[in-house]
């Protein structure tokens, strides 16, 4: 079984950064990617960032110049970090890891900007 637990999230103004974390633990394939997608209310979970194995990442055009995705391999966890934050970057995020046995998704973390 496979667990993802995520962390960092928060209320910020706009302008400002923060930094989630997510945790893997359990049994899962070493190739793999790990990612964070978002959802906001009355909208569809949307990508944020990847990164695989390998370490090469994608981002939405939304976010880029602006997250950060990385990983800790030795502790099997991925960090997104977000600087200039906007409201539009509201919503619940959710930690994903891919990988041949399968995808799983972390419980959601909730990041709040205000104006």
């Amino acid at each position: 079984q496979v667990q993802l637990v995520e962390s960092g999230g928060g209320s910020v103004q706009a302008g400002g950064s923060l930094r989630l974390s997510c945790a893997a633990s359990g049994t899962f394939s070493n190739i793999n990617t790990m990612g964070w997608h978002r959802q906001a209310p009355g909208k569809q979970r949307e990508l944020v960032a990847t990164i695989t194995i390998g370490g090469r990442t994608t981002y939405a055009d939304s976010v880029k110049g602006r997250f950060t995705i990385s990983r800790d391999y030795a502790k099997n966890t991925v960090l997104l970090q977000m600087n200039s934050l906007k409201p539009d970057d509201t919503a619940v995020y959710y930690c994903k890891l891919d990988s041949p046995r399968g995808t799983y998704w972390g419980q959601g973390t909730q990041v709040t900007v205000s104006s």
